[in-house]
């Protein structure tokens, strides 16, 4: 195993962590957009966003350590960003520009206090893995002062 295996796993968190709470404050910035994107000649709401994660490693890296060949532990990667395909909230406003003919405009489907729970969630699991890399970094540092 790598001296630096565990910083290399926490750093994995931390940047797939950033991107979660990038996409959660790009969720935020458009909840009221209604004019996001054409489809089929008619503008569309902005959809909700949400990352996706996996773990980094396969059937063949837990086959690998059973067999003793390595260490287990290589962080956690981003697959993809989806949208959610929940319906877009209907809210009456005959006064709004894309109100539909029955005065309906059609609002994104973000539901703020979702997003703000899921980033204090984000937040939070940052703050553990900075917590993590800076108690890995005093143990190496601890480890190069015992050669003095």
């Amino acid at each position: 195993m790598s001296i630096f295996q565990s910083l290399n796993t926490t750093a994995s968190a931390l940047t797939a962590q950033r991107l979660r709470m990038d996409v959660i404050s790009a969720n935020m910035a458009n909840v009221d957009t209604t004019r996001a994107k054409i489809v089929d000649g008619k503008w569309e709401p902005y959809r909700r966003k949400m990352v996706v994660m996996e773990p980094k490693e396969t059937f063949s890296s837990f086959l690998n350590v059973a067999m003793n060949r390595q260490q287990i532990g290589n962080g956690v990667r981003v697959t993809k960003i989806i949208e959610d395909r929940t319906p877009f909230k209907l809210v009456y406003d005959p006064s709004h520009p894309d109100a539909n003919e029955e005065g309906y405009v059609q609002l994104p489907n973000v539901d703020p206090l979702k997003e703000m729970v899921d980033l204090i969630s984000a937040t939070r699991s940052y703050e553990a893995n900075v917590t993590v890399f800076n108690a890995t970094k005093g143990m190496l540092m601890k480890a190069l002062e015992i050669g003095k």
